[in-house]
């Protein structure tokens, strides 16, 4: 099996730490690894170091060979950001040179997995019902409770069990919904967390991006002829100016008709914001998240950020404060997924060196 980790995000939500220069999957925001760091670790007991591919900005190709131990033949680089499906499609490509029948697992490089033995065993069974099948698995979390957070899928028929581990046909794909319908869906039974980790044979997920995604297939043929020639970095530049982002999910997986779900549990987090951190970082007695030199007085539930500071809170409930050297963020925990739009409008108002 090949892996692909998928580091070309910007972690917009995880301003004012995640920056341009280094976001989120560069930061050790969780223990003292990196985000990236952690992922491909994770990975090693069942893939070898030389089938894991990162997919990175080319900003960051430096940050990714002195983090992660790759060489730089499995680093490919992105000229510009242009979401999941031509992510995966380009590094496809590269797999498919090396074994036209390999199975590769994609992930993004900075989410979170508690039970690491539960997460391998997953991945070993979703490679061999993706094998065994040519279906396009994706992993779906056992939801824990309703969340506008998350995109949720719904099961469809059993296609097939293997290790005690059951695989459905996806019967539809959501996106985030409103609260009330994840309260519907979590008392439904039949709906999951769509994790974004997905497993299929390379030749599989390359056949679907040709019919539902023609135009990005045609690109990523050009990009083939021109691998391992010195016109390989042009013709990706070329191939990415003249195509528009599309998720994986949106482009193809929604469509396919050959998408297939794991029920999975093994206590994953997307770490989608500031406030996710207290769902897998231990809190004090009163439900508060403390990093850094702080105190904290009748506060609950809040989650505090920072460094070289002191930062004090009295009379706190439910917010997050997050302290760097040159910029401050104040939020209520139930804003955090908006964090993103303080960078929209630092972007807007040309105030470049925060961002």
């Amino acid at each position: 099996m090949f892996a692909v980790i998928m580091a070309g995000g910007q972690g917009t939500r995880f301003w004012p730490k995640s920056r341009r220069s280094k976001p989120k999957q560069f930061l050790d925001i969780i223990g003292n690894e990196t985000m990236i760091r952690r992922t491909i670790d994770r990975l090693t007991p069942v893939v070898p170091k030389e089938k894991i591919y990162a997919v990175v900005n080319a900003s960051h190709l430096q940050d990714t060979i002195g983090q992660t131990g790759l060489s730089e033949d499995s680093i490919i680089v992105e000229p510009i950001g242009r979401n999941t499906a031509p992510c995966i499609g380009l590094a496809a490509l590269y797999i498919q040179r090396k074994d036209p029948e390999g199975v590769m697992v994609a992930l993004p490089a900075d989410h979170h997995i508690e039970d690491q033995q539960a997460f391998l065993k997953t991945l070993l069974i979703a490679e061999e019902a993706a094998t065994s099948s040519g279906y396009l698995i994706t992993l779906g979390m056992e939801p824990k409770y309703p969340t506008t957070g998350f995109g949720y899928i719904e099961k469809g028929e059993l296609l097939g069990e293997s290790d005690s581990k059951e695989f459905f046909k996806v019967k539809r794909f959501t996106e985030k919904p409103d609260l009330s319908t994840a309260i519907e869906f979590l008392a439904d039974g039949n709906f999951l967390w769509n994790s974004g980790i997905f497993v299929w044979k390379v030749s599989a997920i390359l056949e679907q991006i040709k019919t539902h995604l023609p135009f990005l297939y045609k690109g990523l043929m050009k990009i083939r002829e021109a691998i391992g020639t010195g016109q390989e970095k042009e013709t990706i530049s070329e191939v990415y100016s003249n195509i528009e982002g599309i998720s994986i999910d949106y482009g193809v997986m929604e469509k396919s008709d050959i998408t297939a779900v794991i029920p999975s549990d093994f206590g994953w987090n997307d770490v989608g914001s500031w406030a996710s951190l207290d769902e897998v970082l231990p809190k004090d007695q009163d439900g508060n998240l403390l990093i850094g030199k702080c105190i904290s007085l009748d506060t609950r539930d809040t989650v505090v950020y920072g460094k070289d500071k002191l930062i004090a809170t009295l009379g706190l409930d439910g917010i997050v404060v997050v302290d760097t050297e040159d910029a401050i963020l104040i939020s209520r925990k139930d804003k955090c997924q908006d964090v993103k739009k303080i960078v929209e409008t630092l972007e807007k108002e040309g105030m470049d060196e925060y961002l």
